[in-house]
């Protein structure tokens, strides 16, 4: 119940969009310089009704110089008005954009570092729909709402004031209906913030829907699975649509209702004032004057109204920025981090138990300890759900464990700067992560300082460097989203180069050469034996001739070790590795 209310009241300001201004401070002098010619435009504005007043009451007068000297003066002020409100509007987008930009910027930053404990608790479309559509939100009212806002609030304020100093009566006339203005503004902002707050939530439900589809695009189609899929997004659109409609149309009340009340007092006030010149009280230019001002304070609160809407929706977005800017990564480095030790490679696991945050009933990990010495290649088997892969994710710190230490060369990992630990490793997943770019820059992912002559190099040493050079462009031939112009075999080399350009001591490898045809696999093999030589391999082992490799044999089962040996004495012993060798290495089978 606190909750709602508290989310109700967050509702019904603008207070969000102060989450902005640290990102607004490096800009002052350009805020201040935009700011200052805002002032002058608003001034230059409010001063050409006296100036229209002047030509009006002495249109018909004999003094044609004095006439000709008005509207000379009414051409000036339109000319600076018009060289202030251009300077404005630079500077005021130039601020905007530059702004956005930096808002990307730190969210991309923030995120690309999170572990991905975070991303068990938001999708990746959602993560994009901030970075893309809030921030187009953002720089519409950086870049012109906030600026028009402030412009119709001077307005408005000197308006008014220059409308008591011309007649105080029909001032007095007209403030009669400010309340009735303002209140519709209040009463309806409150609901339409939060409507713009679902709206844009809709919005990331359905990206996230569309980014998770498209990049099983090929998993989708096998499965037929094209029509689930576009209902299930269309539903999402939908409710994205009807959340806007409700939205356009509270915010096309509360636009109806401000028009209808501000001009039927200007009317009401036109009215009475051209019953003060009929009587002489007020000069034909003086009624004009205030008429004008009149106007001008109308269309600034209808104007206000409009952008009034911009910044509730602008706010919303704000807020679900700000939240990712703050968001703390569930993984934190320790303060002070300690010294990285001397790389040999060992690796140690001292009674690690680990579950993950999403299955927070099943161990992944049960009190696992397991020694790696520095040069040594250890096959970890077992079926799938053994905890296997989860060996290399806290390895990779990406989690922690609830129980135990993870070490590495002595040090325990969680005490290290994680971005400085991880240089300890070269991964080659079994899927081969390949980025939409030449096949030399994903090779150069590995280390970004290397030469070309260092990546053909790795390249060789990865039995990749032929293929490579028979490609229509050779190494800068572009590979394609996610390597699609790549076979199997061809992206496990490239990832084989990349983790050999690293040049790390500790190599995790999760073999891959059971997708492959004889041929890739004789290739790929190559490579990684060559990928292996000299460091301390840990290899999530798929297929027999990997395990006969192995120093040591690590079998797991259901997030304990069970046994450990040789190729040999286990087969001998019997048991769970007899039964995986049997099945899944000899004979093909998955377990």
């Amino acid at each position: 119940m606190a909750d709602s209310t508290e989310e109700r009241a967050r509702a019904s300001t603008l207070g969000p969009i102060r989450g902005l201004w640290p990102f607004l401070q490096p800009y002052r002098a350009w805020i201040i310089a935009a700011g200052a010619a805002l002032v002058l435009t608003a001034c230059l504005t409010l001063v050409l009704p006296i100036a229209v007043r002047r030509v009006v009451d002495n249109f018909l007068g004999d003094d044609i110089a004095q006439t000709d000297a008005y509207f000379g003066a009414a051409i000036g002020i339109v000319a600076l008005l018009a060289t202030g409100t251009a300077l404005r509007y630079m500077l005021v987008t130039l601020i905007g954009e530059r702004v956005v930009a930096d808002i990307r910027r730190a969210t991309y930053d923030k995120v690309i570092g999170m572990s991905p404990a975070f991303y068990e608790r938001l999708m990746t479309g959602e993560v994009l729909s901030r970075l893309t559509t809030d921030t187009t939100l953002i720089l519409s009212v950086v870049s012109s709402s906030i600026s028009v806002a402030l412009r119709n609030i001077l307005t408005f304020v000197g308006g008014l004031i220059l409308m008591l100093a011309t007649s105080p009566k029909l001032t007095a006339a007209v403030l009669v209906l400010v309340p009735l203005v303002i209140l519709p503004i209040v009463i309806l902002g409150r609901r339409l913030r939060r409507l713009s707050r679902e709206n844009q939530d809709r919005i990331a439900d359905s990206s996230a829907q569309a980014s998770e589809t498209l990049m099983a695009a090929q998993t989708v189609q096998a499965y037929t699975h094209e029509t689930v899929s576009r209902n299930a997004f269309g539903a999402l659109t939908e409710a994205s649509f009807d959340a806007a409609r409700r939205r356009v149309r509270v915010r096309a009340v509360m636009t109806a209702i401000v028009i209808f009340l501000v001009f039927t007092g200007v009317v009401g006030v036109l009215w009475l004032g051209a019953r003060e010149v009929r009587d002489g009280l007020i000069t034909p230019g003086t009624l004009v004057q205030f008429v004008i001002y009149a106007v001008l304070v109308a269309g600034a609160v209808g104007s206000l109204s409009e952008i009034w809407g911009e910044l509730m929706r602008a706010a919303g977005a704000t807020e679900r920025l700000v939240e990712l800017l703050q968001a703390e990564d569930p993984i934190r480095d320790a303060t002070p981090a300690a010294a990285l030790p001397e790389a040999h490679g060992a690796v140690t696991f001292d009674g690690v138990s680990f579950r993950y945050p999403a299955r927070p009933t099943v161990p992944a990990l049960d009190d696992v300890t397991l020694e790696v010495q520095p040069g040594e290649t250890v096959a970890i088997v077992g079926p799938s759900g053994a905890g296997k892969s989860t060996i290399f994710q806290l390895l990779l710190r990406f989690y922690d464990p609830d129980a135990g230490h993870v070490v590495v060369d002595g040090a325990d990992i969680a005490t290290l700067d994680r971005a400085e630990m991880r240089t300890r490793y070269a991964l080659v997943p079994q899927e081969p992560v390949i980025f939409a770019a030449s096949a030399r820059e994903n090779i150069r992912f590995g280390r970004p300082d290397a030469s070309d002559a260092e990546i053909e190099a790795a390249a060789k040493a990865a039995a990749a460097h032929d293929f490579l050079t028979a490609l229509p462009d050779g190494y800068e031939t572009y590979v394609g989203e996610r390597g699609v112009m790549l076979s199997g075999g061809q992206k496990q080399r490239i990832a084989i180069a990349r983790a050999i350009l690293r040049d790390a001591p500790i190599l995790l490898l999760d073999e891959a050469t059971s997708a492959l045809d004889a041929e890739s696999e004789r290739a790929v093999q190559q490579a990684v034996d060559a990928l292996s030589e000299g460091r301390t391999t840990l290899v999530i082992a798929h297929r027999l001739a990997t395990v006969k490799k192995a120093d040591r044999i690590v079998v797991m089962e259901r997030g304990r070790i069970v046994a450990t040996g040789t190729h040999e004495s286990l087969v001998e012993e019997g048991g769970l590795y007899a039964r995986l060798a049997r099945l899944q290495f000899t004979g093909g089978v998955a377990a």
